[in-house]
């Protein structure tokens, strides 16, 4: 395990804890505390000493490696869709007082939108992390075919992803218990669940694929 995949897994940790603490307020605010950000700086030195040992167990199985850092990648990716859809719907409630229920147009509520620039920023963010670090990706040829191809799995993936999170969000409206920002989470893991695959078999395939 080289210097760099230190530096960045350490990185992914440290993205990974800060982002976690807009979800964690959405899902239990009651038990938000300072607590909390002991989160950070575990995260931050757990995650390349998980990795350290994945490396090490990948000398006998050599994809491990490989899944590793895409598991990490996926867990940041996650929290990036999660974390910025949270602060979205934190912001806009704070400073304009407009509520993720609220709708922009007949069947369309603030929560769809929110959802949407979520899971932008995350696939830009996949997109990097993935090409330069977990399928390290080397390559001379230009790019644009590469982004293409990216922006074709990707838009897929968006549609799945936003369609079932919206879903979920209304289908949870009846049940007690649940508070909006409750609904918003569970739909936003639901509907990354439902982009996953696709995503996994479209990146390692389509878009990443060795040339």
């Amino acid at each position: 395990m080289s210097k760099k995949d230190y530096r960045l897994a350490a990185a992914a940790g440290l993205l990974i804890g800060l982002l976690a603490l807009p979800v964690l307020k959405a899902l239990a605010p009651a038990s938000f505390g300072r607590s909390t950000l002991i989160l950070v700086p575990f995260l931050f030195i757990a995650t390349p000493l998980g990795l350290a040992i994945i490396y090490s167990l990948s000398r006998k199985f050599s994809l491990l490696w490989q899944v590793g850092k895409f598991a990490v990648i996926g867990v940041l990716n996650m929290f990036v869709d999660w974390g910025v859809m949270a602060s979205l719907i934190f912001l806009m409630r704070n400073s304009f007082r407009i509520d993720s229920k609220d709708s922009i147009m007949s069947g369309i509520t603030f929560y769809s939108l929110y959802k949407a620039a979520s899971f932008i920023v995350a696939n830009i963010n996949s997109y990097y992390w993935n090409k330069y670090w977990t399928f390290a990706v080397q390559t001379t040829k230009k790019t644009n075919a590469e982004f293409l191809q990216f922006l074709v799995v990707s838009l897929i993936g968006f549609v799945a992803n936003v369609l079932v999170a919206s879903f979920v969000f209304e289908s949870l409206r009846p049940i007690i218990g649940f508070t909006i920002d409750q609904r918003g989470i569970i739909g936003a893991a639901v509907g990354s669940a439902a982009g996953f695959l696709w995503n996994f078999v479209g990146y390692k395939f389509i878009v990443f694929k060795e040339r």
